[in-house]
């Protein structure tokens, strides 16, 4: 996937000198998380190219980088997405606990984080934009998903700027699998 330009970011892969912005943006504070931040770092880049080899999605996280300054900001990108999306009723419709468990199958995730002080700007929906455009643009991804929890009010207003469809699990497991907004490449 090549560095995706929007008005005010830049969605690129992760660069040498990255970490410690990236640091920041996680809020890691401890000697175990920032190892555990240098290889998701480090390995995010490795996977790319060979994902590219390989002709498969371009999964992984990426700098969201302002494009006048250069300063990294947030991190967003295309992750798999494995849950039981058949359980997933309307939101409107409330939680019928009812609801059998069924079975898991993987979709395209999207996925986005802001530094806490770069939040209520719009740059995740400006950056998950470019790469929703990407992925129903030259990859010709049929569907894309995005999970949050239900009281994560940011994540689900990014999900409907984007014209997504929220779902809620109308079951308490799993736990990160509470409101999934969708969102298909029909007519597009």
């Amino acid at each position: 996937m090549p560095p995706l330009q929007t008005e005010r970011l830049i969605v690129r892969p992760f660069e040498e000198g990255d970490l410690e912005a990236v640091l920041a943006v996680l809020e890691v504070h401890d000697a175990a998380g920032r190892e555990a931040t240098e290889r998701y770092v480090r390995h995010g880049a490795l996977n790319a190219v060979v994902l590219a080899e390989l002709g498969q999605p371009p999964y992984g996280d990426r700098a969201v980088v302002l494009r006048d300054s250069g300063e990294l900001v947030g991190l967003a990108g295309l992750v798999p997405a494995y849950g039981p999306f058949d359980q997933l009723r309307p939101v409107e419709s409330g939680r019928d606990r009812s609801a059998p468990r069924t079975h898991d199958r993987p979709e395209v995730g999207l996925f986005y984080h802001l530094h806490t002080e770069r939040r209520g700007r719009g740059y995740a929906t400006e950056a998950a934009r470019a790469l929703v455009d990407f992925a129903f643009g030259p990859l010709r991804v049929y569907r894309i998903v995005a999970t949050t929890e239900r009281d994560n009010a940011a994540s689900q207003a990014v999900m409907g700027h984007l014209g997504m469809t929220l779902h809620e699990n109308p079951l308490d497991e799993p736990a990160w699998f509470q409101i999934v907004g969708i969102l298909d490449n029909e007519g597009r």
